[in-house]
């Protein structure tokens, strides 16, 4: 249990997908205009995720090496479905305003990713916890940038009007907003890591266990650790 919340833990802050792996950077920059939108999407992609990491983990052993990205992209594709089908008719105001980044959750770099570096390599179990860590990491980064720009770009939270629409600063309610609030998370996490003598290094969370990877043989951090 204790290795299982460690990987729900790794996904939430040391392999936190959107600012440590910086995967997924398209939807977080598009959708982090509400928080509503925000939750929606984090939840979406939860859900995918977790049930992905979950059927990949299972049929690990069966999937051929040579066609396993496109057996991915199909069991990702199918849950992804189900999640449109059910937001467009029982939330149809979300379902509209996520617009094409929900259906586009089908080659999203962080379920790919993770399909292709964890769920591929480990059990079920571990598979489960990882989806679910991941899925929270994304989405608190994605909920922490919309209320920034939800409130100070739109003057409101939830929908209801907070700050006169006068004291806004509109430029962050816009794209510019997105590559700004992105640029400033990163900046601050740089700075911390920085004051606690760590470098900012992005990694996609080998362990140096390359069993079932299909990119081994060209890997170099495991050419380095071999050295």
């Amino acid at each position: 249990m204790k290795r299982k919340m460690q990987i729900l833990l790794n996904g939430i802050f040391k392999e936190n997908p959107v600012l440590i792996l910086v995967l997924g950077c398209c939807s977080a920059l598009a959708i982090s205009v509400t928080v509503l939108g925000s939750l929606g999407m984090g939840a979406a992609l939860t859900f995918v995720l977790v049930g992905s990491n979950i059927v990949i983990s299972a049929l690990r052993k069966v999937i051929p090496d040579k066609v396993r990205i496109p057996c991915y992209i199909i069991v990702v594709a199918t849950f992804v479905t189900l999640v449109q089908m059910v937001v467009e008719a029982y939330v149809p105001t979300l379902h509209k305003s996520l617009g094409i980044f929900l259906p586009l959750i089908v080659v999203n770099c962080i379920v790919l990713g993770r399909a292709e570096m964890f769920a591929n390599k480990n059990t079920i179990g571990d598979a489960l916890f990882d989806g679910i860590g991941m899925g929270i990491g994304y989405t608190m980064v994605l909920t922490a940038m919309a209320i920034v720009r939800e409130l100070f770009g739109a003057g409101s939270l939830f929908g209801k009007q907070i700050i006169p629409e006068e004291y806004t600063v509109r430029i962050l309610a816009q794209t510019p907003g997105g590559f700004f609030m992105f640029g400033l998370v990163m900046a601050i996490l740089v700075w911390g890591l920085a004051k606690h003598g760590k470098k900012f290094e992005p990694k996609m969370g080998c362990d140096g266990d390359c069993g079932g990877c299909g990119s081994a043989d060209n890997c170099s951090e495991k050419e380095a650790k071999n050295v």
